[in-house]
């Protein structure tokens, strides 16, 4: 017997099913007596209209949701969100097993690599193979590496005291040719270029466009990444075709530095983190070129914009603010002993107000911007409330560090908030701009050594006036997974040499 079914009774078929989705979501789901928007509820798309048609607003909406529901809220038919301190170190430790919400982070198309492994076990074991190598003792014997692109920097800027320049675009320049010869061993030299490469900041800021997009169009990112290089050369434009140049170059010399390693004719005295996988006891499945150029492309990746786009924020308070430029300045003459003498990353750690400076920019400008959710396989609790196990429940770190019960005038640029510790907030359990727990940040060694190493430097050289800049322009705009910001990657200013320099 032939069936057809007509075009009215495949609508009906859909209607009733998306009905009783709608219905179960709403009213029999395990997270039905959570409260917060029902739209967000019933369907992704809540969330998927404030990321991909707002562009990467739902950070913002979370925030605006917990002043309406409280502190523990539904943000989509799966996961919950909490804004309350107290709740802080219960998902984010070191102990249990906790994955990452694998729809949030296979959106970045690197799900073998350690940042966005999901699995537990598995980013446990990938992370131990590379962690020895971001370890602070590692990071603080390669003062050298840093210490020579700041003094490129430094000279690159003493040139351009007669004309208006970038400086926002410098500092990205800065970390990123950090970033590659650390992790990769090769110089790329971004310093030397005349815009310092504006263009692959601008395109590795866009990459948040990528991730939002993906995670409501699975298919999107893979088609993306299926496409020739060469058709997307012909259509694209500038900042993405260096963009592009960039990512051939360090798969190039990712597989060069590869080759090298299993051959055993590395240089022993330069060991990158590629060799560090190569030459790890994990299982030759961990030690594929695909798994390995992963995880070079997102390690390498995560250290460039996050700390510039800290950086160019504490850079405009510093700078905005005699009074901290020149306490600052006078800390840094205190243990100086010659104006042309570079302090030492140790003697800079010891200094309190520098740190606070630091520590207050890590506050306002944290590496990500989006949430950051946890799996256990245990029920959690919340005041009166139980977390069914299995649930993705996370929270938002830059929503904490703008807490203002926690942090009194929280978008205020204060660094005394960190140095009296009868202060509230100067002990807070919550300031993590690394993170915290089993995922905390594998690179935040390095990020720390370079804002102390370039902030030092720059205040005892130069004298920054800003154009057109303001403090809003530092802030939050978008959510990018990093902080989305107006003024992007730029910061233009005028720079004077100081005397003696």
């Amino acid at each position: 017997m032939e069936y057809i079914i007509s075009w009215r009774m495949l609508a009906l078929t859909i209607v009733v099913y998306y009905a009783t989705l709608a219905f179960y979501r709403l009213f029999i789901h395990p997270l039905s007596r959570f409260p917060g928007p029902r739209s967000a509820a019933v369907s992704r798309w809540y969330e998927g209209y404030y990321d991909v048609i707002l562009g990467g607003q739902y950070t913002l909406k979370i925030a605006e949701l917990h002043k309406v529901y409280g502190p523990i809220i539904r943000i989509s038919p799966h996961e919950l969100h909490v804004s309350d301190p107290t709740f802080f170190e219960t998902i984010y430790r070191t102990d249990g097993r906790w994955n990452k919400y694998s729809w949030a982070y296979d959106a970045f198309g690197a799900k073998n690599s350690t940042v966005f492994s999901s699995d537990h076990d598995a980013h446990k074991s990938r992370r131990r193979a590379i962690a020895p190598y971001f370890s602070k003792s590692n990071v603080a014997a390669q003062q050298k590496l840093l210490g020579r692109n700041i003094d490129k920097l430094c000279q690159r800027i003493a040139k351009l005291t007669s004309t208006d320049f970038n400086l926002g675009a410098a500092v990205s320049a800065y970390t990123r040719d950090n970033a590659n010869e650390y992790i990769i061993g090769k110089t790329y030299n971004e310093l030397d270029l005349e815009d310092f490469g504006i263009g692959l900041s601008i395109s590795s800021q866009g990459a948040g466009v990528f991730w939002r997009t993906t995670k409501h169009v699975p298919w999107f990112g893979p088609a993306l990444k299926a496409m020739p290089v060469s058709w997307i050369m012909k259509i694209a434009d500038e900042g993405t075709k260096s963009f592009l140049r960039y990512l051939q170059q360090s798969e190039q010399d990712t597989l060069d530095t590869i080759a090298a390693s299993e051959s055993g004719i590395n240089d022993k005295n330069k060991v990158t983190m590629i060799d560090a996988i190569v030459q790890s006891g994990l299982p030759t499945t961990e030690k594929t070129i695909d798994r390995i150029l992963e995880e070079v492309a997102t390690v390498t990746g995560a250290g460039f914009e996050t700390t510039a786009n800290t950086m160019r924020l504490i850079l405009y308070h510093v700078y905005a603010n005699d009074t901290i430029l020149q306490r600052l300045r006078e800390e840094l003459r205190s243990v100086s002993t010659a104006p042309s003498e570079p302090l030492s990353l140790r003697t800079l750690e010891q200094l309190p107000y520098l740190t606070a400076i630091l520590k207050e920019g890590l506050r306002l400008s944290p590496g990500i911007a989006s949430r950051t959710a946890r799996i256990t396989d245990k029920d959690l609790f919340y005041d009166t409330w139980r977390i069914p196990s299995g649930t993705p429940v996370g929270m938002t770190i830059l929503l904490m560090h703008t807490d203002g019960n926690v942090y009194p005038d929280p978008l205020d640029f204060r660094p005394d908030r960190w140095l009296d510790h009868t202060v509230q907030g100067a002990t807070s359990p919550i300031f993590a701009p690394f993170s915290r727990g089993t995922r905390i940040c594998l690179g935040m060694h390095l990020a720390w050594a370079e804002m102390y190493l370039l902030l030092a430097s720059l205040v005892q050289k130069f004298d920054f006036t800003f154009k057109d800049a303001t403090a809003g322009d530092f802030e939050l705009e978008r959510d990018n997974f990093g902080i989305g910001t107006k003024a992007t990657c730029n910061l233009f200013c005028q720079a004077t040499l100081l005397e003696g320099w």
